[in-house]
């Protein structure tokens, strides 16, 4: 199913999908590209795969499509690319250039391989940079930690060369210091780095236990988080110096360094080359920031050139793609000049295919022409309804059930009215559909533009049924303003009400206490009901007996469905032994019950129904007494409860029978068959033998035939008890309507407190909102749902079809959205 486009489709209604035929295009294999191309742009095939034996690798453009295909890659690492970079690209191309795939293909590979370059060397800059940055924050606290020993030791040298200055005695040593051996002094090595401040301790403590604890550590932490130039994360670092000796400790830390990841950066003891140090890391610094904003600059560059014609290149690339696939699913013949495609198209688009096969001939500059002509197939057609904005979302409530069986009756033409009006019986209520078209009315004001965004599930599935949710909205107005509610609360909106107490104390009472003083309130329930204490009696039985009119008269609209079905295809058995005996046993029992309804609200008699259709059963021939409607009732009800059992055997047993003989009459005398010398009966060989050659199972037929009469017959019974919700969800809205209005609004006005009030409007507020406009809105659209799909669809609906999706560049460019 698709919406019309541009007029694509003639003016028709919705009852029966489009007439389709079986095309066969005999393509030059130099012109199927562009014909391909333009039944894409026409949307009006849906193709079938005549290689469906092959694997996808065998066939004949199984290269092409892997060249689309990597292609699709180089585009979607541009979009990551893009995105990474916050580059957004157009929703239109802001140039439209006419390129050739091939030249695409190159210049894809270029724009990719130089980003890719791109890419590679601001890594390698940018881990430099940041390595840099590490090894300038390693000379600032390593530097610390040289100059703090310094001075402490330069201090504690001093102070002790002040107290032994002038204190020479007997125990001074005849040899200096100075004079001792330098060759047994020992010297110390140490390595600087940053280590994850997480894994110092454990660094500390390891390295510790490695050396014997023959090492000094000193670490700081680093003020902020760095970079680290291995993950390119930003960490907590701290900086360590580990003084050591002997290269076997040397060795040990090294490994412990690369174990917990620590950055080891060289550092010098000597002060002059730790400021040089210093001067050429900052130089370095600077100078490689520069190059970074350099090359990111001529990245975004190169980015927004590829963002500019994003959109056209993977339009381009996408119905490269499609035309492809297509391609794939067509035959070539034996002299391998010419494509065999088949496919299904709607009878009206015949002309439009056509025009787009001879423009494709002429523009290619074949010299042979695009072969078109009509298959006669036995296998039945996809179904196809030209719909709208309005009437799609409709049909999707149907499909969603199943698709409608080829030319089938289409229940979608009587959703439209009866699925908004059943749930506006139980919604009724003209404050609740108000705020219902109020929020419907602003997804219809801005639709063009919502319908260009990216909405969320929700929003995005109330946005596809916002027609829906209308009508919903002013059905319920409707039905509210029958029910004389708004927000539970009754209005005098068409006159004054019929009625006026006699007396002061009859209003809390009852209604035996009211006295008709004018004449009967014009449209809807007279106010005066409401708040009465007969009220829940009398709108119980008022809905209650509406839910069972509504409900009979839509299932007997769906036998007469069943009626137009049959005729329309020929099946004067499901007239005879279906139609008419589904007909008698509904109307003979509950057309029945209908009838009494509006007969005694017409007469105001007060005959009880339930005890007459009770006793119609069990005591057929006794006199109905008080309870009797009108004159010869005793003899209709004999009349429609023999009709009633007759109806039942009528479903039954005659159908299969007649069906067997039908059968042995179709095969008499199809030993001998005529030689057939069109190419069309051979390509439909198989298929005949198929059908007209299957066999006939009796007690299948007949088993089949037992359980839908059955299903009927308790169906009719359960079905109308089921249209009962009606009543009940109807009487659940209005009653916690009332709840929230009296119980909430009306308690908190009592109180005479602004702040009172304020918060008891909030609370209103919320729960209209919450309960009544969200909650029983899905529960009443969930059980109008489930009144078309089981009690009316049953009734004539087969729902064994399958979608026309025909080859369309609109439709892949949606789903790819």
């Amino acid at each position: 199913m698709g919406e019309a486009r541009g007029g694509c489709c003639p003016p028709m209604d919705l009852f029966r999908s489009e007439s389709m035929q079986l095309v066969q295009l005999i393509i030059p294999v130099e012109a199927s590209h562009l014909t391909v191309s333009y039944i894409g742009d026409l949307g009006l095939i849906q193709f079938k795969d005549l290689n469906a034996e092959k694997s996808p690798f065998q066939r004949t453009y199984a290269a092409q499509i892997k060249k689309s295909g990597e292609m699709a890659r180089k585009l979607r690492f541009f979009r990551e690319q893009m995105d990474k970079a916050g580059v957004s690209p157009p929703k239109k191309s802001v140039t439209r250039t006419d390129i050739d795939k091939d030249d695409l293909e190159v210049k894809l590979g270029e724009l990719e391989a130089e980003l890719v370059e791109m890419n590679v060397n601001n890594e390698k800059l940018q881990r430099t940079y940041n390595e840099l940055v590490e090894y300038k924050i390693v000379l600032e606290k390593a530097s610390g930690f040289f100059c703090s020993a310094l001075s402490s030791a330069t201090a504690q040298q001093r102070e002790m060369e002040s107290q032994h200055s002038g204190e020479e005695s007997l125990n001074t040593p005849l040899m200096k210091d100075q004079e001792a051996d330098s060759s047994k002094q020992v010297k110390l090595g140490f390595l600087t780095g940053l280590v994850p401040k997480e894994k110092s301790l454990a660094f500390e403590r390891i390295i510790f236990r490695a050396t014997r604890g023959n090492v000094f550590i000193r670490q700081a932490a680093v003020d902020e988080p760095v970079i680290d130039p291995v993950s390119g994360e930003k960490t907590e670092k701290n900086v360590f110096v580990v003084f050591y000796s002997g290269e076997r400790a040397k060795t040990k830390i090294l490994k412990i360094c690369e174990a917990f990841g620590a950055n080891r950066y060289p550092f010098s003891e000597d002060l002059g080359k730790q400021a040089q140090m210093m001067t050429e890391v900052s130089g370095r610094l600077s100078e490689m920031k520069t190059t970074i904003d350099a090359g990111l600059f001529q990245r975004n560059n190169l980015l927004q050139t590829i963002s500019d014609q994003f959109e056209q290149w993977n339009s381009l690339v996408r119905k490269e793609k499609s035309i492809y696939h297509i391609l794939n699913m067509l035959s070539l013949d034996v002299t391998k000049k010419c494509l065999v495609a088949e496919g299904w198209s709607p009878v009206f688009a015949t002309k439009q295919i056509q025009d787009a096969l001879q423009r494709a001939s002429f523009d290619s500059n074949s010299q042979v022409g695009t072969i078109f002509q009509v298959l006669h197939a036995r296998e039945s057609p996809p179904t196809y309804f030209c719909t709208n904005k309005f009437t799609s979302a409709f049909q999707e409530i149907v499909d969603a059930y199943g698709v409608a069986r080829y030319q089938e009756a289409n229940p979608g033409v009587y959703t439209i009215i009866t699925f908004p009006f059943l749930f506006a019986v139980m919604f009724g209520d003209w404050g609740h559909g108000l705020c219902l078209l109020l929020a419907t009315l602003f997804f219809i004001i801005r639709e063009k533009k919502l319908s260009g965004q990216k909405l969320g599930d929700i929003t995005e599935m109330t946005f596809g049924g916002r027609y829906v949710i209308m009508m919903m909205a002013l059905f319920s107005i409707y039905t509210g303003l029958i029910y004389n509610e708004f927000f539970s609360v009754p209005f005098e909106l068409f006159g004054l009400s019929a009625y006026a107490c006699r007396d002061l104390s009859c209003r809390d009472a009852t209604t035996d206490g009211l006295i008709k003083v004018r004449p009967t309130y014009p449209f809807g329930v007279d106010p005066v009901w409401h708040g009465t204490r007969s009220e829940l009696p009398f709108l119980n039985s008022l809905k209650m007996k509406m839910s069972i009119l509504l409900g009979v008269a839509q299932m007997n609209l769906g036998i007469i469905l069943s009626y137009f079905n049959a005729a329309y295809f020929g099946n004067s058995l499901n007239i005879w032994f279906q139609f008419i005996p589904q007909m008698i046993f509904l109307n003979a029992l509950f057309g029945y019950l209908s009838l009494l309804i509006i007969v005694k609200w017409c007469t105001g008699s007060q005959a009880d129904l339930y005890h007459v259709m009770i006793y119609m059963f069990l005591s057929p021939t006794d006199e109905l007494g008080e309870n009797q409607l009108f004159p010869g009732q005793k003899t209709v009800q004999l009349v429609l409860l023999l009709l009633a059992l007759v109806s039942v055997p009528w479903m039954l047993l005659p159908k299969p029978f007649l069906l067997k003989k039908q059968h042995e009459n179709r095969h008499q005398g199809q030993s001998y068959r005529p030689i057939e010398s069109t190419d069309e009966s051979l390509q439909l060989e198989v298929n005949r033998d198929s059908h007209d050659h299957e066999e006939f199972e009796f007690s299948e037929v007949f088993v089949h035939q037992m359980i839908h009469t059955i299903e009927f017959v308790l169906g009719a019974v359960s079905n109308t008890a089921s249209y009962l919700r009606l009543w009940a969800l109807s009487l659940a809205h209005s009653e916690l309507s009332s709840v929230f209005y009296e119980k909430v609004l009306l308690l908190a006005w009592g109180f005479n407190n602004v702040i009172i009030l304020i918060v008891g409007f909030i609370i209103f507020v919320f729960a209209t909102v919450g309960v009544l406009l969200v909650m029983e809105t899905l529960s009443a659209f969930l059980h109008a749902l489930r009144l078309h799909w089981v009690e009316f669809q049953n009734k004539f609906y087969e729902g064994d079809g399958y979608k026309f999706i025909p080859f369309s560049f609109a439709l892949i460019d949606d789903e790819d959205e």
